[in-house]
């Protein structure tokens, strides 16, 4: 059996895969478990995948088609495999298909896991992973008992990052765009199966099973069918089952009927084994029948007991809801209470922001104002300085003026002292004439 598994992410593909592996015992082929230990193990592959991945960009096709080849030459690998995460486009499909012709181990089918998006997202948005065992849970369809604690380990349960509707729809929105070809693709190789992806786990394996069972062991790879190969034995073996009874050699009839004249108290013998068979037959029938009542008293039964389980797995359930639902309303109100506490504790925080700014920009204006009457006082002062400093100038150039005309004045009157005296001296010596 060899498939490709297709589906919307949240389809169960990895689950029913998981499934499948159990049954028949083939490998689950997962590019990205491919990835992941090549680069663990440092290949050459995995080094040149850490190189595409480390630069940002996404690892072609050739490497991952190359690691395809060599996982499929394993040995587990020849009865069959299952691949999980590729093709995603027709590209690589068409160098998929290459690649198995030349392995000699063309595609048997591809199966398409069909799920509604509003089931999708429900199931993507309600997912939880157990953080110690990797159990799967579901807040919706299969919730635990525990309510955030793993029915089997008791582990924390954890919500991923990116199962939220925002995400979840581009990445659906993305494989719309990508597989709604590659589905076309298969179809028109007639290789594509469609199952309903909803329902129970079991249910939809069933189904699965059911399909994978009725594939044809040797694919229609080649345009060359092979129905009319599987036609020719039944062919052939119709003449060889007719040819004893049809021609009779001439020569053995006497002898036929000489034994049967020979051996008719024999026939008389032949009768009572026939009786005895027919006994045996009949007592086989009443077996028969006496186990088909057993079988379907035991499967009523068994449906009874399913009925029961179910009714009481859906009262725990309903249980566990309603604890879930007084949970969440508990934790609603003491969220709306912490965010009414944080509410007050930030309108605090914010007046007291408010009056320590208020403060600062008051003490600001303190300081420039006490700065400005500062400089206003330095620029007075400055003034009088220079102005008290003029005046001194003034009275020093005035006191130096004076000195200079008293030196003057004294120098005149030294000058003109004997010329006074002489004048005198004229004076009296005329009115001495005189």
């Amino acid at each position: 059996m060899r498939i490709v598994l297709l589906g919307a992410p949240g389809s169960g593909k990895g689950t029913q895969a998981k499934l499948l592996t159990e049954k028949y015992r083939i490998p689950q082929v997962s590019t990205g478990d491919l990835l992941r230990e090549a680069v663990k193990a440092e290949t050459m592959l995995g080094k040149m995948a850490k190189a595409a991945m480390d630069a940002g960009r996404l690892v072609s096709d050739d490497i991952v088609l190359a690691m395809i080849r060599d996982r499929l030459s394993a040995p587990d690998a020849r009865n069959g495999f299952i691949l999980d995460g590729f093709p995603r486009n027709n590209a690589q499909a068409q160098a998929l298909d290459k690649l198995l012709d030349d392995l000699d181990q063309p595609l048997h089918g591809a199966l398409l896991i069909d799920v509604e998006i509003d089931a999708l997202m429900q199931r993507l948005t309600g997912r939880r992973t157990c953080e110690s065992c990797g159990q799967m849970y579901n807040i919706y369809s299969s919730p635990s008992k525990l309510f955030d604690r793993c029915d089997k380990c008791g582990g924390r349960l954890r919500h991923r990052g990116d199962d939220n509707e925002e995400t979840i729809g581009n990445r659906l929105r993305v494989y719309e765009a990508q597989t709604t070809p590659l589905i076309e693709y298969y179809r028109n190789q007639s290789k594509l199966k469609k199952v309903a992806g909803t329902g129970s786990i079991n249910n939809i394996f069933n189904k699965i099973v059911g399909i994978v069972d009725a594939l044809p062991e040797s694919p229609t790879a080649a345009p060359v069918t092979p129905k009319p190969v599987a036609a020719a034995p039944q062919q052939a073996a119709a003449p060889v089952t007719a040819m004893p009874a049809a021609e009779p050699a001439a020569d053995e009839k006497p002898i036929k009927k000489k034994a049967v004249a020979k051996k008719k108290p024999a026939a008389k013998k032949k009768a009572a084994p026939k009786k005895k068979t027919a006994t045996k037959k009949k007592a086989a029938a009443k077996k028969k029948a006496a186990t088909t009542k057993k079988a379907a008293a035991s499967t009523k039964k068994a449906v009874a007991k399913k009925k029961a389980t179910t009714k009481k797995k859906a009262a725990t359930k309903k249980k566990v809801a309603t604890k879930k639902k007084a949970a969440a309303k508990k934790k609603g109100a003491t969220k709306k209470k912490a965010a009414a506490k944080k509410k007050v504790a930030t309108k605090k925080k914010a007046a007291a922001k408010k009056k320590v700014t208020t403060k600062k920009k008051v003490a600001a204006k303190k300081k420039v104002a006490t700065k400005k009457k500062a400089a206003a006082k330095k620029k007075v002062t400055t003034k009088k300085k220079v102005a008290a400093k003029k005046k001194v100038a003034t009275k020093k150039k005035a006191a130096a003026k004076k000195k200079v005309a008293t030196k003057k004045k004294a120098a005149t009157k030294k000058k003109a002292a004997p010329r006074m005296k002489a004048a005198a001296t004229r004076k009296k010596s005329t009115t001495k004439k005189k």
